[in-house]
């Protein structure tokens, strides 16, 4: 690859990295994605740096920056532009290419090193802002620009869950086709109404360690749906049907025997954090498995690695809401002194709170962090 090609094909990475160090630039790009201007943002850019009396920082590169769509730069991800131009470097070093474009990547360098590792970052300042930064705009974000795999794998996994309830109804035997007499047998003690603990097996012990036991189970289904993607998204597809056939058959088995007074109530509360949750694990699945299969122009590793980029984002998310789902299942949704409609009442508020905040969570952000590790 020679100097040209290789510009070619990473300076649209050394450009998002110079905005996301250049304040004047964040600000300015933010009000273009705002104001949606009509005008060429570099002539409204003039007209605000002559209206102040402190001329902005001006870049050697303001035409091709100009050109950036907004969007790129809030899906930035800071630290792994950092990694990427370190390597740009090595490789501009190592094939002796011009002074001019080394010094440029010297100088992007020195000033995101600077960045990443200021002292407020040491102090865990900067942890803190970005973990807050992912929940309220990441995470949000990254699960609406690949709402085509949340919508397809939602489809997979609710559509046999739902068929399976609906199925049961009519013909109870059908359950037998999904699972063994002895799953549907301890399954039906666990959902007995004269049960002492609902949802459990007979002996099952504290709610402490129920937690733990729900923690490992809800993650470890979502890593499975994740990781299977790998084999070309077949696998998450086959994760996600399975997984949708299995509850579906227990929600129908069970309502269909006269327990749905004391099964609906129990997983009312914690279902929308779970279910979603496992839903958006197959999305995540799906997206790195299928930038294998159709990389487009990319090689298949670098396909692979821009999607791990924001499948990774998607799965660090949904860790988190089956940590939460976990906890409500063990010390709330197995709690035999709230009555149903109460129960119920949660399970309908943690819905609409989860459909909000991925509909409407991290569209507006008051300014770019200088320290956007996004």
């Amino acid at each position: 690859m020679n100097q040209e090609q290789f510009i070619h094909a990473h300076e649209q990475q050394w450009l998002i990295l110079e905005v996301l160090l250049n304040p004047s630039l964040k600000s300015l790009l933010k009000g273009k994605a705002e104001n949606e201007l009509k005008k060429s943002w570099l002539e409204s850019w003039k007209k605000k740096r002559a209206a102040k009396k402190k001329p902005l920082q001006k870049s050697p590169n303001e035409e091709k920056i100009a050109l950036l769509e907004p969007d790129i730069i809030y899906q930035a991800d800071f630290p792994g532009l950092y990694r990427e131009v370190c390597q740009h470097l090595s490789l501009a070093q190592s094939r002796r290419y011009s002074p001019y474009l080394i010094e440029r990547l010297n100088f992007l360098i020195s000033q995101a090193h600077q960045v990443f590792y200021r002292q407020s970052h040491v102090h865990g300042e900067s942890a803190l802002a970005s973990l807050i930064a992912f929940f309220t705009t990441t995470f949000p974000q990254a699960v609406r620009s690949e709402s085509q795999w949340v919508w397809f794998s939602s489809l997979v996994f609710y559509l046999p869950l739902i068929l399976m309830i609906i199925l049961i109804q009519f013909w109870p035997e059908f359950v037998y086709s999904v699972m063994s007499p002895d799953t549907v047998s301890g399954m039906e003690a666990m959902y007995e109404p004269q049960a002492d603990h609902i949802g459990r097996e007979r002996g099952s012990d504290s709610d402490s360690k129920m937690f733990g036991f729900y923690i490992f189970n809800n993650t470890s289904i979502g890593f499975r749906t994740f990781a299977t993607g790998l084999l070309l998204g077949v696998g998450s597809i086959l994760t996600l049907l399975f997984n949708g056939l299995h509850i579906g058959s227990a929600a129908g088995h069970l309502t269909q025997i006269g327990y749905g007074g004391t099964f609906w109530p129990f997983v009312s509360g914690h279902s929308a954090l779970e279910l979603t949750a496992i839903a958006l694990s197959g999305a995540a699945g799906l997206k790195l498995g299928f930038s294998l299969l159709m990389p487009g122009r990319k090689s298949r590793y670098q396909a692979m690695l821009d999607a791990a980029k924001i499948s990774v984002k998607i799965m660090g998310g949904a860790a988190v809401m089956f940590f939460i789902a976990a906890f409500v299942e063990a010390f709330w949704s197995s709690s035999q002194s709230v009555p149903a409609n109460i129960k119920y009442a949660v399970g309908i508020a943690m819905w609409l709170m989860v459909f909000a905040y991925f509909a409407f969570s991290g569209h507006e952000q008051s300014d770019w962090p200088e320290d956007d590790r996004r």
